[in-house]
């Protein structure tokens, strides 16, 4: 079973920091755009493709996501995650998880993932070590620089590990 990836927006694909537009970015976003979609790598669709999980939006995006983000990776339409209204899990707050990580560990359904985000904690990875009954990656992205080649090897390495381990 191929693990899934649950991928965040904000911070991972879309930097905060930084001097501009990525170097190959084109076309120009429209003016009612995010304001800093311009940051956006194309290549990190290929990229993520690339990694061997079956890729997941995991952000407050939801379907935005496939209309805005997708093209521009080269990405087919994903799955998104739905978000509750309110947190359904009592304690979230108590334990300091992030707000979508018991979300996410249902939403998997008992699959191996990872999850790449600019917000995950020790409590997150501790909870889901705890709760989640397959091997899960939580990997926190620098929302400064976004998705970099050490985090594509971190989630690579950790891919074929699980793999080799005889799914």
């Amino acid at each position: 079973m191929r693990p899934l990836l649950f991928l965040d927006v904000d911070g991972p694909l879309i930097p905060f920091g930084g001097p501009g537009p990525h170097p190959a970015y084109a076309p120009e976003p429209p003016p009612d755009a995010h304001p800093l979609l311009h940051r956006v790598d194309p290549a990190h669709g290929r990229r993520l493709t690339a990694l061997g999980c079956d890729l997941v939006w995991a952000t407050t995006w939801t379907d935005e996501a496939n209309d805005v983000l997708a093209p521009r990776l080269g990405l087919a339409p994903l799955p998104v995650v739905e978000w509750p209204d309110h947190d359904p899990y009592e304690a979230t707050a108590e334990l300091r998880l992030h707000w979508k990580t018991r979300t996410l560990a249902v939403w998997a359904a008992g699959r191996p993932y990872v999850w790449l985000d600019d917000e995950i904690t020790p409590p997150d990875r501790d909870w889901t070590r705890t709760h989640h009954p397959a091997p899960a990656l939580l990997h926190r992205v620098d929302p400064c620089t976004g998705l970099t080649d050490a985090d594509f090897s971190a989630v690579a390495d950790w891919v074929t590990e699980y793999e080799n381990r005889g799914r």
